[in-house]
């Protein structure tokens, strides 16, 4: 039998893979894995099949199509007052995940330690074991989910290679403030820590917040890969697509280790997306207003219910805390949950390297109103 010693060997399935397969097997309403039940823009669609059926099934440029990668730099001038290169600063990438893990690989060594905040998605950990880093952990402190800066300011050393940023963050819905931001480009001021910014939700922040991206900080933005999401804001989650933009410098790295992961990202879809941001721009710019109605609706299903929200201010989240309900910790919860009571979520203490379990589950409220209803009506019964 070959013997070969596993690289991650804590690591096992993804909660997101475990519980929607549970979901699936008791039939449950399945409010854990984080992907609209509802489909993406019948002209997106309509456009891919335009592409595909022109000819546009070869590989695409590996740093991405041209005009999805001018779409992009119209777009974050826009909304951000940032001018990113055409040609440097843009890659196109195989979903948000591919990014980050590129990100990574690029810059992390050896010895090197990367500074995240818990509760933490779970890609990055495994992500920076890969390279032979070590994930160091913030912790976001319950209820409020805010950032310690004192906290970060102590971890940060002579070995600390990058810091990972997510806002709104998944899975608490926090979202950061410009003073957060302000700290964070104190912090690193005058080091080479190169700073990874996850904003695959920049267009859900809610009750009229702005999103605070790091590119629009131009001190940070010129030590920052930032990464966004086409599959969270067009609904299209499977055909794992996003982008990353970063300064020449940090782009070349990238580049390298991106073209020998995919190489290229699927070509008609890229075509797809540069058509539609460029005709229907205000589709992202109405996501918000879309998904903060999905938030109030879900909310108003659960106000007879047991369950205590916490606020919500990004994402298509929602955390409740359950202890009225039940003293199981998190994880047999959601179990129980699903299997008892039909309506499968995301246990919060798998997030915390530390293994903090306050009580709390992730729901997912991209969903048809029908389907947040139905969820409703059996977590009241609780």
């Amino acid at each position: 039998m070959l013997n070969m010693p596993s690289r991650l060997p804590d690591v096992g399935t993804t909660i997101f893979t475990v519980m929607s397969r549970l979901a699936a097997e008791h039939g449950a309403i399945n409010l854990s894995q984080g992907f609209p039940d509802f489909s993406p823009p019948q002209r997106l669609i309509e456009r891919v099949t335009h592409h595909m059926a022109s000819g546009a099934n070869q590989y695409a440029p590996m740093a991405g199509a041209l005009p999805l990668r001018q779409a992009i730099v119209a777009k974050v001038e826009s909304l951000y007052g940032a001018r990113y290169d055409v040609e440097t600063d843009i890659t196109v990438t195989a979903g948000a995940t591919q990014a980050i893990f590129t990100a990574v690989a690029a810059c992390v060594r050896p010895g090197d330690e990367v500074i995240a905040f818990a509760p933490v998605y779970d890609s990055y950990g495994p992500a920076v074991r890969l390279a032979g880093g070590e994930l160091r952990c913030a912790l976001l402190r319950f209820p409020d989910y805010r950032p310690d800066w004192d906290e970060v300011r102590a971890m940060i050393g002579p070995r600390t290679r990058m810091i990972i940023v997510n806002t709104p963050h998944n899975p608490t819905g926090t979202v950061w403030s410009a003073s957060d931001i302000a700290v964070l480009a104190e912090l690193t001021r005058g080091t080479d820590i190169v700073v990874v910014a996850d904003e695959v939700y920049e267009h859900m922040a809610f009750d009229g917040a702005r999103h605070e991206s790091i590119a629009r900080h131009a001190e940070l933005r010129q030590r920052s890969f930032v990464i966004s999401s086409f599959g969270k804001t067009y609904h299209c989650t499977g055909w794992k697509i996003a982008y990353c933009l970063a300064p020449p410098g940090l782009s070349t790295e990238f580049r390298k280790a991106h073209q020998f992961v995919v190489f290229a990202v699927n070509h008609p879809v890229q075509l797809a997306i540069a058509d539609f941001m460029t005709a229907v721009p205000e589709f992202a710019r109405d996501l918000a207003r879309f998904y903060q109605g999905k938030r109030d609706f879900f909310r108003q299903q659960l106000a007879a219910s047991r369950l205590r929200l916490l606020p919500c201010a990004g994402t298509y989240f929602q955390l409740a805390d359950y202890s009225q309900i039940s003293d199981l910790p998190d994880v047999e919860f959601a179990r129980w949950l699903t299997v008892e009571h039909g309506v499968a979520a995301i246990p919060v203490s798998v997030f915390s390297p530390r293994g903090e379990d306050h009580r709390v589950v992730r729901f997912c409220f991209a969903k048809n109103d029908r389907t947040l209803s139905a969820a409703g009506e059996r977590l009241a019964e609780l």
